[in-house]
């Protein structure tokens, strides 16, 4: 197999690395390679974040804080990046996030019997700890510590991109941020008391000055890959994948990863697009908004709620924060998996796909991108490289719903987003997408058609119901059974007529909501 060399900084040094396969995951090289064991390997699937780093990249001048899964991202990545694990935050003690609480060290803020000016303080320690490792042994935060290091490091990152910036860690905020993290021994309640205890530690920051110059000495020391490959601008992306069509395209690595570590695939060459300039951009236009491909899940998100707020509750269930970082929309989208959230949106928001190659481009709308089980009709030669999304109307009326076992960092087990618009008490356009219920991200043209011109009223909703539970014929599996997929494609439908109704309680005389919803949408 070809290998190449990765070069990033890491405790302001450079680190160059030779001979590493275009394959080896960021987690592997971390452990096997530089022998840093800080980082751990928990579900190898982006899944529980006891893998969690934070990376560091110069946007617009600036330095811009992310923290990622290791195990499922490609290790060429981060080159030219900054790179911080749990053992560079703390140098002068490298296993303090397992550390019992140093002796006379002051209780946490918040917890129970802890006085109103007890605060956490670093005056007590045995050794200088980064505000994030201080605040969770004040705070309690840790037990068997296996998970800690990344609860540390996904800290590290919100202490970055908030304490230092003087923005106040709310309690939402914090459960946002550690939505990627598991934990199974102190629960949450002390570490997210710990998240909001940071900013009363004194401040430890980053010497952004410096490292912004030690990674643009790095960016111009740049090697020439031929395993790795990472094309800077759209023109070069599209020369390298008509050289080399049988590249495996990276967008981020959140399914590819997957492949690696559960899979156990191999690839000899790797075309990464997350360096095209070009991609990176959301462009905004008088009647949509383009999302390139290379624009991670964060940033797509966050564009999408700006148009429209309704979504932002949705959007932060997507996978966890380390995930969404890491992972982009195009790579999603190009994924094609039948229980990827974002598809079905983009199909009730009227979204095309924009496929380009050294001999043009074509758009189609994102449902016509599907020919089966993660197939889809992109030639050899073409790249996934823009979606574009249609602004609001003033009378579109959007829900996107998501049913998994687990609230928050779960995969659906249907997904349902209906866009209606309704104009003299008729409905004058809808746009459905369902996931989970079928091999590919669908449109429920049916249901629209049961829909469209009819009264925006109780019988329209039924039989509009009852048409989206025949469209569809789902497979059992893990996540839920076929049965139950069909009663809550119904259920859901009709919520969404309780909800444009204004009523927030579930009339048992007029519907009937199976207990398995209700019980579905507890957890």
């Amino acid at each position: 197999m070809t290998t190449s060399t990765i070069r990033f900084i890491r405790s302001g040094q450079t680190v160059a690395l030779d001979n590493v396969p275009p394959d080896r995951t960021l987690l592997e090289v971390l452990r096997e390679d530089m022998g840093l064991s800080g980082t751990k390997e928990g579900c190898g699937e982006g899944d529980c974040g006891a893998c969690t780093v934070v990376l560091g990249e110069a946007v617009g001048g600036k330095l811009q804080y992310r923290a990622i899964n290791s195990c499922i991202r490609m290790a060429h990545s981060v080159d030219g990046l900054a790179l911080w694990t749990v053992e560079d935050i703390a140098p002068t003690l490298a296993t303090s996030c397992a550390a019992l609480p140093p002796e006379g060290a002051r209780p946490c803020l918040g917890r129970p019997g802890a006085a109103a000016d007890d605060t956490p303080t670093l005056a007590t320690s045995r050794a200088a700890l980064h505000p994030a490792q201080q605040a969770l042994v004040d705070c309690h935060g840790s037990q068997c510590g296996f998970c800690t290091p990344g609860f540390v490091m996904s800290l590290f990152g919100m202490y970055q991109n908030h304490t230092l910036k003087g923005e106040p860690i709310t309690r939402e905020l914090a459960q946002e941020a550690l939505s990627g993290n598991l934990c199974r021994c102190t629960g949450y309640r002390p570490i997210l008391d710990a998240a909001q205890a940071m900013e009363k530690l004194p401040p430890q920051p980053v010497d952004e000055a410096i490292l912004l110059q030690n990674l643009k000495q790095i960016k111009l020391a740049g090697i020439a890959k031929n395993a790795y490959l990472t094309p800077k601008n759209l023109a070069d992306l599209l020369s390298a994948r008509q050289q080399h069509p049988h590249a495996q395209i990276v967008a981020g690595g959140t399914d590819v990863g997957l492949w690696v570590t559960k899979l156990h695939k191999r690839f000899e060459q790797v075309l990464d697009i997350t360096r095209v300039k070009e991609l990176r951009r959301v462009e905004t236009y008088r009647h949509h908004i383009a999302i390139g491909a290379a624009v991670t899940l964060t940033d797509a998100f966050a564009a999408l709620v700006k148009d429209r707020p309704v979504l932002k509750t949705f959007a932060t269930r997507f996978a966890g924060l380390p995930v969404r970082n890491s992972g982009t929309l195009g790579g999603n989208v190009a994924n094609g998996s039948p229980i990827g959230d974002s598809m079905p949106l983009l199909i009730a928001l009227g979204a095309n796909v924009v496929l380009m190659s050294t001999r043009g481009h074509r758009e189609m709308p994102l449902e016509k991108l599907y020919t089966g089980y993660r197939q889809n009709v992109m030639a050899k030669d073409e790249v996934l490289a823009w979606i574009k999304v249609p602004k609001p109307s003033k009378a579109e009326a959007l829900k996107a719903y998501k049913i998994s076992k687990r609230y928050d960092d779960d995969i659906s087990a249907v997904c349902l987003c209906v866009n209606l618009e309704v104009e003299k008490g008729r409905v004058a356009k809808a746009s459905i997408g369902v996931g989970g219920v079928a091999a590919t991200p669908v449109r429920a043209v049916k249901t629209e058609a049961a829909l469209l011109g009819q009264a925006w009223a109780l019988d329209t909703v039924k039989t509009a119901s009852a048409t989206l539970t025949a469209e569809f014929q789902p497979i059992s599996d893990m996540r839920a059974s076929a049965a139950y997929r069909h009663k809550v494609l119904g259920n859901l439908l009709q919520r969404y007529w309780l909800e444009s109704q204004g009523q927030t309680q579930i009339n048992l005389e007029k519907f009937t909501l199976d207990a398995e919803l209700v019980a579905a949408e507890a957890l």
